[in-house]
């Protein structure tokens, strides 16, 4: 392989060494694969992995950030160019594809030769296969969601039957709707679920045009994935969904005859991730019915303009929406849920105000809010845990964690129980009561006490995860000839430093490392019993830190010791996998623990934003879509006044319904004008969403959606100008939006000139 010197960060990669016939021998595998352009193929070399052909360029241009990181794999004519990519590049790479772009998907091979074999592949909406690298050192920002879409033409209406797939969280989901020629619905649904992947039948009806779907698709930044029709299946689906589901099929049955198109979608969901292949996840899945119209409507524009989520080049957090917000301490858990709830804004006025009445029951008591964050702090990812449960995790790490972190849930009890303030009866209803009916024996106290049982807790100190010696007889019996042996071990130590007339452990050192049992003596104190070590004992190593010896005493019970060690752990596996799997049957517990402790998280991030910020923030009173007003009083940006260095100048907005419900603003440049309407948009989101605002005053009527233009980029490249572009956006709102919308459209027309026409 030529190619000039490249050394990226960390230190210069090896190279792919293959002789001409092995060169040859891979490059005809390679050129076989099947295209597919989305594809980015990594071979696992063992110590490093390679790239090869586009997906080298890709790998260069894109990480490494130079062309020099390429060589070429065999002759000039017949070969391809290749990238060495390290360990660490590699889980960079994964990280990015999977969990930060939406056009690539990753394939890992593993073999020799020209025999290699797919071992892993991954999209964006379904990343099991390398959740252990995504997340060995990271918590999950969100849960990856795959939508399948099946559009229908019937009876001249446009209708869309969609099905959801959460891999992490183990849920299925329906809906059915009637639709618009530019699929504001779909777009909608895409934004509320956080939708990653999309599966779309390859040969839909002829009558539908689908490229305002594929726009709409695009808009959300999601991955379209395109399925043989015939993968859009329902047959069979209530006994292949009977094998997964929860409980009784007897329900799903019912839940399945309320649909039509979506069933379609649903089959190829289950189809496309072989769920039915994996017997782990047998009675693990919940299915549930999805409302449209349960959540305020956003469209990805409204998202962008509102700036909700973070941006991947934002420097600062307080850029986003979520970003501000996200004062969350659990790990995972609180974040995941605050990001699912600012794309699901709340339309049901008693829900708003139970989380407000929450919010504020948190403010008012200092000594709660702080207890919480305390306690929370110390909260692990219980969601992550029960998805590394249900998976057969070989160790015990999870079930450790998730007892800690659950028994840390009678602290928080017992926090909630010290307020008496006026929403007593919330809390108790809305936290106390559940938490107390999963700690009982029945629940929670069956797992406890099978950790308590099976798990030596003395050792977590140490930092090792071991089967208690007392849960196993044939453990109990290892154990007990292990500590022979050690003591064995230990006297022969005394005996040899009394020998060489040593002290113990201040000179003579016993230790454990890839040579089994040895003895260390410092350099200096070799030289005192040179004579003795060489004649009565065997010198293994010399080094600057000194010398390490064996005996033939030492290096016979040393062998006993690895041989019984050997066996305790073949015979601890087998009562870990036993351990783990009925941990396993827990899991519905922790998801109830997981659910309520990540919503007090987020409740304690809102109130913890509303009282730390520059200003206070307030309460705002909210009214159902057809009464009351919008009344911002003293309104700001909550984004823009928490920059450093930034003076806000409060505004007031009032919308009165019959009277000032249409407003346009208008001002010099520079003056505000898109700050204003963005800010009320923010304001509005906020408060349906359950947190207090940055106002002096607030009143709220619920938005049913909040439809956003305000600014597009040039659509050349799709043949459309970006007049045309901002009237098909301006159409969509208006066949979208109802008399109980919120709509924010900032400068319409300027995407043309004068001698274009006029808007």
């Amino acid at each position: 392989m030529d190619g000039d010197d490249f050394t990226p960060e960390g230190g210069k990669l090896p190279e792919l060494k293959l002789d001409a016939r092995q060169a040859q021998g891979f490059i005809s595998f390679f050129k076989k694969l099947p295209q597919d352009p989305r594809a980015v193929r990594l071979f696992d070399r063992r110590d490093y992995y390679t790239a090869h052909g586009e997906n080298a360029t890709f790998i260069a241009r894109t990480y490494y950030h130079t062309m020099s990181a390429l060589r070429q794999l065999g002759s000039s004519s017949e070969g391809i160019s290749s990238a060495s990519v390290s360990k660490a590049m590699f889980e960079t790479i994964a990280r990015n594809i999977l969990l930060e772009r939406t056009d690539r998907t990753l394939e890992l091979y593993e073999g020799s030769g020209s025999s290699w074999r797919l071992t892993k592949s991954g999209t964006p909406g379904n990343i099991s296969s390398f959740e252990d690298i995504l997340f060995a050192n990271n918590d999950m920002q969100d849960s990856p969601i795959i939508v399948a879409l099946f559009p229908v033409f019937r009876e001249s209406q446009l209708y869309v039957g969609l099905s959801f797939l959460d891999m992490t969280n183990r849920k299925l989901g329906l809906a059915e709707f009637p639709e618009d020629s530019q699929f504001t619905n779909v777009e909608s649904a895409l934004v509320a679920l956080g939708c990653k992947e999309c599966l779309l039948p390859a040969d839909c009806e002829k009558s539908i045009d689908l490229n305002p779907l594929h726009s709409a698709i695009r808009n959300c930044n999601v991955l379209v994935t395109e399925k043989k029709k015939a993968d859009f299946k329902s047959r069979d689906l209530a006994q292949d969904l009977g094998r997964i589901i929860r409980g009784s099929v007897e329900p799903v049955r019912d839940l399945l005859s309320q649909f039509d198109y979506a069933l379609g979608a649903l089959g190829a969901l289950l189809s496309y991730a072989e769920l039915l292949a994996d017997d782990t996840n047998y009675g693990n899945y919940t299915i549930e019915k999805y409302n449209l119209n349960c959540y305020m409507r956003l469209d990805s524009a409204a998202v962008r303009a509102l700036n909700i989520a973070e941006g991947k080049t934002d420097a600062n957090k307080n850029f986003s929406l979520f970003g501000l917000m996200n004062r969350t301490c659990t790990v995972g858990m609180g974040k995941r849920l605050l990001n699912r709830w600012l794309k699901q804004p709340l339309l049901d006025v008693n829900e708003i105000n139970n989380r407000l009445d929450m919010v504020q029951a948190i403010i008012e008591d200092p000594e709660l809010r702080q207890g919480l964050r305390q306690q929370l702090k110390r909260i692990s990812d219980i969601g992550r845990l029960t998805h590394s449960l249900r998976k057969k995790s070989t160790n015990l790490q999870p079930v450790v964690k998730l007892y800690q972190s659950c028994s840390r849930i009678s602290i928080i009890k017992g926090v909630l129980q010290q307020y008496n303030g006026q929403f007593s009866t919330l809390i108790r209803t809305k936290f106390l009561d559940p938490l107390e009916e999963w700690m009982t024996e029945n629940r929670f106290g069956r797992f406890a006490s099978l950790v308590e049982t099976a798990i030596d807790l003395d050792q977590l100190d140490n930092g090792e995860y071991r089967i208690s010696p007392l849960y196993s007889s044939d453990l109990a019996v290892l154990k007990d000839e292990l500590s022979v042996v050690e003591d064995h071990i230990n006297n022969l130590h005394m005996h040899t430093a009394n020998d060489l007339d040593l002290s113990v452990d201040k000179h003579l050192k016993l230790e454990k490392g890839p040579f089994g049992h040895v003895f260390r003596i410092s350099k200096k104190e070799e030289q005192k019993v040179r004579k003795k070590l060489t004649s009565n004992y065997i010198i293994i190593e010399t080094r600057k830190d000194g010398v390490k010896f064996t005996s033939p005493k030492l290096k016979k019970l040393g062998d006993q010791y690895q041989a019984l060690l050997s066996e305790y752990t073949s015979c601890q596996k087998k009562v870990v996998d036993d351990v783990v799997r009925v941990s396993g049957t827990f899991s519905e517990v922790f998801e109830n623990f997981a659910a309520v402790l990540s919503e007090l998280d987020v409740l304690q991030s809102f109130a913890d934003l509303a009282t730390s910020c520059p200003v206070p923030y307030v309460r705002p009173d909210i009214t159902a879509s057809d009464e009351g007003d919008i009344i911002l009083q003293g309104s700001r940006h909550p984004c823009l006044e928490a920059q450093d260095g930034v003076y806000f100048i409060p505004n007031d907005c009032t919308l009165v319904r019959g009277k000032s419900w249409f407003q346009i603003i208008t001002g010099p440049n520079m003056g505000g004008k898109s700050t204003f309407i963005r800010q009320v948009g923010v304001n509005v989101l906020m408060a349906q969403v359950g947190s207090f605002v940055p106002c002096d005053q607030a009143s709220v009527s619920v938005r049913d959606c909040i439809f956003a233009r305000v600014g597009a980029g040039d659509c050349q490249l799709r043949g459309v100008s970006t007049f045309m572009q901002e009237m098909l956006e301006t159409a969509s709102i208006l066949k979208g939006a109802t008399d109980k919308s919120l709509i924010i459209i900032d400068e319409l027309g300027r995407g043309t000139s004068t001698y274009d026409g006029f808007g």
